[in-house]
């Protein structure tokens, strides 16, 4: 086995797209997947998972149907499974999600930013 950090920065410079994760770990059933984000994503929800969002850099504001939550650089925030969501990001924005293997960015709603799952970098 090899003992090689996963550093953050470097994966990032491996793609340009946004809205479309890229796996770079997996514990469990779980994986660690960044993603580049800007603009207004779809409101879609997850019914069996919750949902983590790590900003590590810019800012993302996620829009639920009764309000609000926005996160800054090093800060993170679970979205409970079922509640509906959109993320947005003003300017680009770069995030860490830890989400269970199988789950399809864009929830129960097909989109044109459904992203092809389990994509390594």
């Amino acid at each position: 086995m090899t003992y090689i950090p996963i550093n953050f920065q470097e994966k990032l410079t491996k793609f340009q797209e946004h809205w479309s994760p890229k796996v770079i770990a997996e514990m469990n059933d779980y994986q660690f997947k960044l993603v580049k984000v800007q603009g207004d994503f779809v409101w879609h929800k997850h019914d069996d998972t919750d949902e983590v969002f790590i900003v590590i850099e810019g800012q993302l504001i996620i829009e639920f149907r009764d309000g609000e939550v926005r996160l800054n650089e090093g800060e993170m925030f679970v979205v409970p499974r079922h509640v509906e969501h959109k993320p947005y990001a003003a300017s680009e924005c770069k995030i860490l999600l830890v989400e269970p293997m199988g789950v399809i960015n864009t929830g129960e709603a097909q989109s044109e930013l459904t992203a092809e799952n389990d994509v390594w970098i």
